[in-house]
């Protein structure tokens, strides 16, 4: 359902009893309501619009995530060292949190678009199924973010302390790692079944998250704003690890380029090209694109969303009324969603594979020529 859509669908005055229904599951009195008439079958509209979003979205996301499970699968032996085999248990465990976070969720987004088109009305969920639905979208919305960041901490500690990496970072610990930040994203989801917090219907109506327009109570206001403050200082700190690890990485590949001496003069000159490339097509660097893009999609998507609810938390929300900000909220949480289809894409466009054909492609020829006239004058 688009803005628009949502707009006109809540904002009317004379309204059937259908509508009524609706303003009154939305907290909408009807003296504030304002615009249109809304008829059956504008309603119907609205929600097959929103319907064929979550289709697609979900059916989309669940195809790229597979995609990019089976190209891991594929390419597992190229990091079968111990060096590259915990990068990989990061990726396999971030694709794995993106597939499920459009799987499960998606799932629950569509029973409640079939159950509001079948009613032709707005139809509120129930407590228990609410209370799982918001739990499933903070658990699922948490762990991509942490993950994202785990693997940028480790390639920052892969390229700034290779040998502390390599005989301390193992598949084990990385293990580990993920049990303990999937452990955090489902303790701060779960604390609603306590008591702690709750989770509430959102606009429009099918979705169900922490309470983010006016909170009832302190705990909710507080769950909100850890809620988005693990997400941004995840995000903060996936930064920070790679502009470290990128400015590692070049310092070390230009020492490694001047410090490089051939046995002749005519070698050298041969052999620049080939440096180039290979600085261009390593492995290290292979991973570090990877991420650096990784991040940078995180970051497009979820800060819109996560800034928004921290400012509203914060009583620093602009002066507009409160469709506009559930209309933005709406549109942040689709952002959001995008995430977890774009994750998959990175890692299938960065490969070695396409980074070899569109970055060393020119050369791969020359390079061939120059390594077997070397051979030939060397006999």
């Amino acid at each position: 359902m688009s803005f628009d859509e949502t707009t006109s669908l809540i904002m009317t005055s004379f309204a059937p009893p259908a509508t009524l229904d609706i303003q009154q599951n939305l907290g909408i009195t009807p003296s504030n309501a304002q615009g249109p008439r809304i008829t059956n079958s504008t309603l119907l509209s609205s929600q097959s619009t929103g319907l064929a979003i979550s289709c697609f979205t979900m059916i989309f996301g669940t195809i790229s995530n597979l995609t990019g499970l089976g190209i891991l699968g594929r390419s597992r032996i190229r990091f079968r060292r111990q060096s590259r085999a915990p990068f990989l248990s990061l990726t396999v465990a971030l694709l794995l949190a993106d597939l499920g976070g459009h799987v499960i969720p998606g799932a629950f987004a569509l029973y409640l678009h079939i159950n509001q088109i079948s009613k032709s009305k707005s139809v509120k969920p129930t407590k228990g199924f609410c209370n799982l639905f918001g739990a499933i979208m903070v658990f699922f919305g948490l762990c991509p973010l942490l993950l994202g960041c785990a693997m940028a901490v480790e390639r920052w500690v892969a390229i700034t302390k290779p040998f502390f990496h390599a005989s301390t970072v193992t598949v084990t610990h990385i293990k580990c790692v993920v049990l303990l930040l999937s452990t955090c994203a489902l303790v701060l989801a779960v604390l609603p079944f306590f008591g702690v917090g709750n989770y509430t219907t959102q606009t429009p109506g099918t979705w169900c998250f922490l309470p983010v327009h006016d909170p009832q109570t302190v705990v909710d206001t507080s769950l909100v704003l850890v809620f988005s403050c693990v997400g941004l200082i995840a995000l903060t700190l996936s930064l920070l690890c790679n502009i470290l690890s990128c400015v590692a990485l070049f310092q070390s590949r230009a020492k490694s380029l001047h410090g490089h001496t051939s046995q002749s003069a005519r070698c050298a000159r041969r052999a620049s090209s080939a440096s180039t490339s290979s600085l261009v097509c390593s492995l290290d660097v292979e991973m570090m694109v990877q991420l650096v893009a990784l991040t940078v999609v995180s970051c497009v998507c979820w800060s819109p969303f996560l800034v928004h609810i921290f400012l509203m938390q914060l009583n620093q929300k602009p002066r507009a009324s409160a469709m506009m900000k559930e209309g933005f909220i709406l549109v942040g949480l689709r952002m959001a969603s995008w995430n977890q289809i774009l994750d998959p894409w990175v890692y299938i466009l960065f490969r070695r594979a396409v980074l070899l054909r569109v970055c060393c492609g020119p050369h791969t020829r020359k390079l061939t020529v120059a390594k077997s006239n070397s051979c030939d004058e060397t006999q």
